[in-house]
């Protein structure tokens, strides 16, 4: 989703950044061994953040609450769907633009400047990076799962269904519920699923399809 607004994937050049490994700078064995390197990660990806915009795609689901109830369940840690005009995003894997105490999980600040060794929260301990890391729990992904348990419709866009337990949540769906899945290179089986609609195309092109077409365009 928001590849296409100038926003570096997580794992582009085969998962490496700048010639670290992701577990060097998304883990917390990581952030134990070199948390300056971790925060320097996490500091340049805010600061891209701040200078991009929502493109197409984010704003064509925005469209889309018009005629339908729409929960955005995303892995991606940016406030693209937030900032295109989404009512109910639900982040899996955290929120870039937000910290948070390293005491205290529900200790969470939003955040838009560089975070640095020092930066304490209220209650007198380090912030970290409001990210869920390799290894750690995804707190949001019992609702998202009962969000698609009882969803009418699913998209599924720009996601290589590798990471889990993300990748997992599209087999919550009900027998037969309609499946739209949007990516330049999909990699879900058709037998899988009662009712899959696969869409080779990169977000921008292929949520429209799918967004016209629910909605009658």
């Amino acid at each position: 989703m928001s590849a296409e607004s100038g926003l570096k994937t997580f794992r582009d050049a085969d998962g490496l950044w700048e010639g670290h490994d992701v577990m060097e700078v998304a883990s917390p064995q990581g952030f134990a061994n070199d948390p300056e390197l971790v925060f320097e990660f996490y500091n340049q990806r805010r600061r891209q953040l701040l200078t991009v915009e929502p493109n197409a795609a984010h704003k064509k689901l925005v469209e889309l609450e018009a005629s339908f109830d729409v929960s955005i369940v995303t892995q991606n840690v940016d406030d693209l769907h937030e900032r295109a005009g989404s009512s109910h995003v639900v982040h899996l894997h955290g929120e870039l633009l937000k910290v948070r105490s390293t005491m205290n999980e529900d200790l969470v600040l939003e955040w838009k400047k560089d975070l640095s060794i020092g930066d304490k929260g209220p209650d007198g301990s380090q912030l970290r990076p409001h990210i869920v890391w390799f290894g750690e729990m995804v707190p949001k992904l019992e609702e998202a799962a009962k969000i698609t348990a009882v969803a009418d419709i699913v998209m599924v866009i720009g996601t290589s269904m590798q990471v889990y337990p993300a990748a997992s949540l599209v087999h919550y769906s009900r027998p037969k519920t309609p499946i739209y899945f949007i990516d330049p290179k999909p990699n879900l089986e058709q037998s899988t699923f009662d009712s899959l609609t696969v869409i080779p195309e990169k977000a921008t092109v292929g949520v429209p399809i799918v967004v016209d077409r629910l909605t009658g365009r």
